[in-house]
């Protein structure tokens, strides 16, 4: 304040020696104090910085999220890939023992319509259903082994996306 005031008190003095015109350009000439723009430039630049920071970080948010999102579709449509052929491999099985059964059944037929006699056709039936029960039997451990086998073996690209996704033990 004591500088403004000396410079006030000096442009005054010059003032009364110059003529009136010559005094407005002193005055116009004067700086006006100005306020130091170091703390807001600092701050300028740290809001910079820290929006340039957010969108980096936005940016490899979303690269991150992009490579989730791509290898979660690979996954899917190689656990879809896999059950697709498991249910073709399901259905064949599923066939073949539909195909014995019936094959067995028109033996028995054939045996039944040969026989000679009421005992020989109760022997040909009990042999017929222990045969058709142990065949049932064994068909229905194969069919259900087979489709743990598919199920497991469809799930496991997604199971292994989501424990490398999530960072899971596998």
């Amino acid at each position: 304040m004591a500088v403004a005031t000396k410079k006030t008190a000096s442009v005054a003095a010059g003032a009364e020696a110059l003529p009136e015109s010559k005094v407005e350009t002193v005055v116009e000439t004067v700086p006006a104090p100005v306020a130091v723009p170091a703390p807001v430039a600092a701050m300028q630049e740290n809001v910079r910085k820290a929006v340039e920071k957010g969108v980096a970080d936005t940016r490899a948010a979303y690269a991150k999220a992009k490579t989730a999102a791509e290898e979660a579709t690979g996954a899917l449509e190689s656990s879809y890939s896999t059950a697709a052929k498991g249910v073709v491999e399901f259905n064949t099985k599923t066939l073949d023992a539909l195909r014995a059964t019936a094959e067995a059944n028109f033996d028995f037929v054939k045996a039944v319509i040969n026989a000679k006699s009421v005992s020989e056709f109760v022997t040909l039936q009990s042999e017929h259903a222990s045969k058709q029960v142990e065949a049932i039997s064994a068909q229905a451990k194969e069919i259900a082994a087979l489709a743990q086998k598919i199920a497991a073996e469809s799930v496991e690209p997604i199971k292994s996306q989501v424990a490398k996704t999530f960072k899971l033990p596998v």
